[in-house]
């Protein structure tokens, strides 16, 4: 285990991460985005319908993972490693929470073109649903 400010570091500074979703009819989804973390809360982005979205529309119950570094040690049978996982709730965001959302996801990936960014989010943010998950818990795990 390692402590939860170093998982809360991780999850931060992660390059992206996996959101596992459950449908209706109990069948597990998971998919790598990319996201941000602001005010302890993750938020992401995509398009306005598929399977992710219907998935928490009827089951708002989520995991994410990110995994930091990862060297596999062949020589020893094992791996170096870092990961935490997050349980929580996802829940769609609107108005400026959706935009703060966004310009988080352009600073995060796109620091070099803020301006661009900030312009591309204008034109195009009616196409794009943006979500947050509510942490309820955070745990984290290294191998190093």
């Amino acid at each position: 285990m390692i402590t939860i400010t170093e998982a809360r570091s991780l999850l931060e500074k992660g390059e992206y991460g996996v959101l596992s979703t459950v449908s209706p009819d109990g069948e597990p989804y998971g998919l790598p985005l990319n996201y941000c973390v602001i005010d302890g809360s993750i938020f992401f982005h995509g398009a306005r319908e598929g399977r992710k979205i219907d998935n928490i529309l009827g089951n708002p119950s989520v995991s994410f993972c990110v995994v930091g570094k990862w060297e596999v040690l062949p020589a020893e049978f094992a791996t170096n490693y870092e990961s935490c996982i997050v349980q929580g709730w996802a829940s769609e965001v609107f108005g400026e929470e959706k935009a703060l959302a966004l310009e988080g996801l352009i600073a995060k990936y796109s620091p070099n073109h803020i301006a661009a960014g900030l312009q591309y989010q204008e034109n195009f943010s009616s196409q794009t649903r943006v979500f947050k998950i509510a942490i309820q818990s955070l745990a984290g795990k290294a191998r190093r």
